[in-house]
């Protein structure tokens, strides 16, 4: 029973409250679609007034992301996938689920360690947030890093979604689960496409700033 409370608890952190983070940063990103470079300016430091912003993140994002990305690995190393065997589109949907997890769990700890602690060390500031993100995606290597973790992400959330109402038992039966299923994957395309596209949107010279002193110090050392 404990192990079934640990992963009831791992699946329910999944949705609340690290799914509402991974969509409030898919609106945000894609303030700059809507919005050029002033728009995301404005979108992140309102985030960043919203009154106790730093106990919202520790116990709304950091803590639970924290646990989800523990257990969810530890979960992944036990997995035992038999897709050789059965090849049903739940069989590869399980496999998917253990592989962007641990994708995911890389990118969002290399993304945090790029972008907020950098702003909690004073290398870079929120204004300059749309310039440092520029410099990174400009890089073909790195592109192609942010753009196949955003697929898993958005992927591992909209999978991970439909799995929690079904071990929740919001959806009992199988048409229930298969129209949940089309409801998820569908959000998936929404949410992958408007990452993407914000991605897209932050290669644009538009975004190119001086003031990304992390990534400079960075370049002066490796240089």
């Amino acid at each position: 029973m404990k192990g079934f409370y640990s992963r009831k608890l791992h699946s329910l952190l999944g949705v609340i409250p690290l799914g509402f983070f991974i969509l409030e940063h898919m609106i945000t990103n894609f303030s700059a679609v809507e919005g050029g470079e002033q728009g995301f300016k404005d979108s992140v430091v309102w985030i960043n007034s919203l009154p106790l912003v730093l106990i919202l993140e520790i116990f709304g994002i950091w803590l639970p992301l924290l646990y989800h990305g523990v257990y969810g690995t530890y979960i992944a190393l036990q997995a035992k996938p038999n897709n050789g065997r059965f090849r049903h589109e739940r069989n590869l949907r399980y496999l998917l689920q253990r592989v962007t997890g641990v994708i995911a769990l890389f990118f969002i700890g290399w993304h945090i360690w790029e972008t907020r602690v950098q702003v909690a060390l004073g290398n870079v500031t929120h204004e300059e947030l749309g310039g440092l993100i520029h410099d990174i995606v400009s890089q073909p290597v790195f592109f192609m890093i942010y753009l196949i973790s955003v697929l898993a992400v958005s992927f591992h959330f909209t999978n991970g979604l439909w799995s929690f109402m079904v071990s929740w038992g919001i959806t009992i039966g199988p048409r229930a689960q298969r129209v949940s299923s089309y409801i998820c994957m569908g959000l998936f395309v929404i949410v992958a496409v408007m990452f993407t596209w914000s991605l897209f949107v932050f290669r644009g010279m538009e975004f190119e700033a001086s003031g990304t002193a992390m990534l400079h110090t960075l370049k002066t050392v490796i240089g």
